[in-house]
């Protein structure tokens, strides 16, 4: 019996190391003709935070921060996958049908895109530390680990000696 895997949901946090657990959504995703999803969520920037913010102006830099949070998506995307055809061949960018950068909390967004987006499957990396500055992949693959129905792949860097960075593949 062969698993059905027609969609990857990929979750990063933009972090050097979530590099290595995109190797396996682009791997399998070859393997058995799947498309990716990438989903790099936001967290709201919180009151409490910038009191001197006014709303409009919040709302404003959380935009920003999704705009500056898609575009380097796709410009690691490219740099990625330019680098990973030259060594595992071509597709990569052929394999992303769509990048996502929602605001929100990441478990709920993870799970309620997930859904959504009708994935098989659900790719994480481990302790990244992401590109605002926000923590996002230790708790949050537990999190989602814990409450989804869907198979969850959760992939720790292999030692602290590898750290695969995006710019340098």
């Amino acid at each position: 019996m062969s698993l059905r895997i027609k969609k990857i949901l990929y979750a990063t946090d933009l972090s050097q190391n979530s590099a290595y657990a995109f190797y396996y959504a682009v791997d399998l995703a070859k393997e058995r003709g799947a498309k990716i999803i990438i989903l790099n969520v936001i967290e709201p920037v919180s009151p409490a935070v910038t009191p001197d913010l006014a709303s409009d102006k919040r709302v404003k830099f959380q935009q920003h921060s999704v705009e500056e949070a898609t575009k380097e998506i796709k410009n690691r995307l490219q740099d990625f996958c330019r680098r990973t055809e030259a060594k595992m061949g071509p597709p990569c960018l052929e394999l992303v049908s769509k990048i996502l950068v929602p605001l929100g909390h990441p478990p709920e967004e993870i799970l309620n895109t997930a859904d959504k987006e009708e994935c098989d499957l659900i790719i994480l990396g481990t302790h990244g530390k992401g590109f605002l500055t926000y923590t996002f992949l230790g708790s949050v693959s537990d999190a989602v680990l814990h409450r989804t129905r869907k198979p969850v792949f959760i992939i720790p860097l292999p030692s602290e000696k590898t750290t695969i960075d995006w710019d340098k593949i």
